[in-house]
């Protein structure tokens, strides 16, 4: 499904999660102490929380990164490989000796059709339009 064809409402661009809302306050007391342990896990093991909006940079190259030709490849041709077994013969041309085929029979619309029976003849025969 291709996304001109999905409801304006099923984008996924400007969707922002706006203040949570709980039940009651019990349940947004859990959430306080979840979110609290988890950011001190994340601390205990040194890990950074990741911003989803914070834009990635990337490593620049080093400065000893030369683009040019390494050497060896300066060639303009490269030379191909001789096996040593010659060149293929050309194949002669199929042609057919007429042993199998007994005649041509017309079927619908001049449209002709090789018989290579006496009962495929009588069946082409006895077709009708």
């Amino acid at each position: 499904m291709t996304m001109h064809l999905v409801h304006p409402s099923l984008s996924t661009a400007g969707k922002k999660k706006g203040k949570q809302k709980f039940r009651n306050a019990e349940q947004a007391r859990k959430a306080r102490e979840l979110e609290d342990s988890w950011k001190a896990l994340q601390k205990k093991w040194d890990v950074q929380p990741v911003n989803p909006r914070q834009k990635t940079v990337a490593v620049p190259l080093s400065k000893s990164y030369k683009l040019e030709i390494p050497t060896g490849r300066t060639t303009a041709h490269i030379k191909s490989l001789d096996t040593g077994a010659g060149v293929a013969v050309k194949a002669e041309p199929k042609v057919y000796t007429g042993t199998m085929v007994k005649g041509i029979a017309t079927m619908h619309k001049s449209n002709a059709v090789p018989v290579f029976s006496d009962e495929e003849a009588v069946a082409i025969s006895s077709m009708r339009r």
